[in-house]
């Protein structure tokens, strides 16, 4: 699965803590999950989505470097410094995450009621209006749509913030929100240039809901390596549910199966591979990127 994620052009990735038992003392300890996801639906893509998950006893970049060294294409994530050498060395390319930036005016105009910040949303709702109206259609299409839609709008709401930012102070919630999106700027229009890239890493974050509503559950895993079980669980129920499959019935079957099974076609198991009628069901319906 792994292998079958990190073969993409774009991979999302993401992270969420992990409170882990710590031995001898009774309390816990900070792990961490990190999700990297392969879906090509929304740009009109055929091959099996996929999520993948590791479990890492602390945040460190060096883990993020490590399982991506290999990798070549698109990273769309968010602004963590980890994945800063990644980019360096040139084999990855970094896109940004416009729903990271939409969250920042949002707050601002929660708690100060800012024009300002209703106006950053107006902008960029007209933005994931396009996309809504693309979405599902072939690469060359997307681009070809938002070189003509999109790509003025970016200017304008570069423009906006450039001339704004000025007048503010510096230390202001609003100068901080326009100062996060203008030093990613590249990053969060590389979308633009390329129909294969998503407006925002939606799809990793939502890959990660199932951690938070687990830590609801189980509260703590009792060790590192509950840590990488949870992950393992995470990757085959996650992954199940991109495919439209029923994930307790395919665990299930798997699990009959696999005892028997040659290692060497261990790839039949796979949720997309594994078909039969109890919990082969329709593909899972193009799911709705939102900001």
């Amino acid at each position: 699965m792994r292998k079958h994620v990190l073969a993409a052009d774009v991979v999302h990735a993401d992270d969420t803590p992990l409170p882990v038992l710590a031995p001898g003392n009774g309390k816990t300890k900070t792990g961490r999950l990190w999700t990297y996801v392969r879906d090509e639906r929304p740009s009109g893509g055929t091959t099996a989505p996929a999520v993948w998950f590791e479990y890492t006893p602390d945040r460190k970049g060096e883990h993020p470097q490590r399982r991506l060294a290999d990798f070549g294409g698109v990273l769309q994530a968010d602004a963590y410094g980890g994945f800063s050498k990644l980019y360096e060395r040139g084999a990855v390319h970094e896109a940004a995450c416009w729903a990271h930036v939409r969250r920042k005016f949002v707050d601002l105009e929660k708690l100060h009621q800012s024009a300002s910040a209703t106006e950053a949303l107006e902008r960029i709702g007209a933005l994931y209006a396009i996309e809504a109206e693309i979405r599902g259609r072939s690469p060359d299409e997307r681009r070809a749509v938002r070189q003509v839609k999109s790509a003025p709008l970016l200017s304008q709401i570069k423009l906006r913030f450039e001339r704004t930012l000025p007048a503010l102070s510096q230390k202001s919630d609003l100068a901080k929100a326009i100062r996060y999106a203008l030093t990613r700027w590249g990053a969060l229009i590389r979308y633009c240039d390329d129909g294969h890239i998503e407006i925002d890493n939606n799809s990793a974050e939502r890959a990660l809901r199932c951690a938070a509503l687990g830590r609801k559950n189980f509260l703590f895993a009792g060790s590192d390596a509950g840590g990488e079980r949870a992950a393992a669980i995470y990757s085959l129920i996650g992954t199940a549910k991109l495919n439209g499959i029923n994930p307790e019935a395919f665990l299930t079957e798997a699990l009959r199966l696999i005892g028997d099974h040659p290692i060497t076609r261990i790839q039949e198991l796979l949720p997309w591979n594994l078909q039969f009628p109890q919990i082969a069901s329709s593909n899972a319906a193009l799911q709705t990127t939102s900001p």
